[in-house]
């Protein structure tokens, strides 16, 4: 199969290209510049942008799918980066396009916790591309990932790099919300073979690891992973202090953490992956054995 894919130059659009591939299958990735991250493969690449409509005119014909995989876990409105442009007019526009030239197979990425009623516009957007999917008429699957960690992560990388630097490592809050980190391959492998399974079209699965731990556990276990014996040092920050300081510091770009961040993070994120796991025969990657092999 042809299969067109936005987002291939991310972190989880990587793993997805390489695994695609070694499925032999053919990939049309969608650039909005000029990139190097393919200079090592063999894929067709074609500039375009899923916020410009007529930047997709032709960009879908003759593939046989779209896996999108377009989104932003932070917002820049500055540079007109929000959560309703990049989730819900992109999802919107490559529907639109898919519809037209005749692509009828559409996997989409979402988010675990993406509903309706949901506390933050992240998730709230998620859920509003979800309902374009299921109203487009498409043959759609729609992925819900948890944390996912993987080689070049933002998250594991990031928190190495703080158990690396500083002598105690803060914590928002009692550090007792949980996550349930899964492995970049094993999402991709999903996506992948989803493809050819008819049983999955008009599913929603959602994509966690074997196990959840608590904002403490995972320090705990990138910690050992990282060699150290024992426990990291943390110091937990109460939130009638931070809520603030974040809220006051979040537009600046290098602060780390914004409020909308904050609120998910404390919401936690785990779910039931059961389904997910033995529709498409996955071995997922536990959370400790999987961050040794690049921490």
């Amino acid at each position: 199969m042809k299969i067109f894919v936005t987002g291939a130059t991310g972190f989880v659009g990587q793993e997805m290209v390489r695994q695609l591939l070694g499925a032999q299958h053919s990939v049309r990735a969608l650039i909005r510049t000029a990139s190097s991250s393919f200079a090592s493969v063999k894929i067709e690449t074609v500039k375009g942008d899923t916020t410009q409509p007529a930047s997709l005119k032709t960009s879908l014909e003759g593939c046989d799918a779209v896996i999108n995989l377009v989104g932003i876990i932070r917002e820049f409105p500055a540079r007109d980066i929000t959560f309703e442009r990049l989730h819900i007019e992109s999802t919107g526009n490559l529907l639109q396009a898919a519809t037209e030239q005749g692509v009828s197979r559409f996997l989409q990425m979402s988010a675990n916790g993406a509903r309706v009623d949901a506390v933050t516009r992240y998730h709230k957007t998620k859920w509003a591309a979800e309902q374009l999917v299921r109203q487009s008429g498409l043959d759609w699957t729609i992925f819900r990932p948890s944390l996912i960690f993987g080689p070049n992560d933002l998250f594991v990388n990031m928190l190495a790099g703080l158990i690396n630097t500083l002598p105690l490592v803060p914590v928002m809050g009692d550090g007792r919300y949980r996550l349930q980190p899964v492995c970049v391959s094993n999402v991709a492998s999903g996506f992948v073979r989803a493809l050819e399974n008819q049983a999955s079209i008009t599913r929603t699965y959602h994509c966690g690891g074997p196990e959840s731990y608590s904002y403490d556990e995972i320090l705990d276990l990138i910690g050992r992973a990282l060699g150290r014996k024992a426990p990291v040092r943390k110091i937990h920050q109460p939130l009638w202090l931070m809520k603030p300081v974040v809220a006051t510091l979040q537009s600046l770009p290098q602060f780390p953490m914004t409020g909308e961040q904050l609120e998910m993070l404390l919401e936690g994120n785990c779910c039931d992956p059961s389904e997910w796991q033995k529709h498409f025969d996955l071995d997922l990657t536990p959370f400790p054995q999987g961050i040794e092999a690049y921490l």
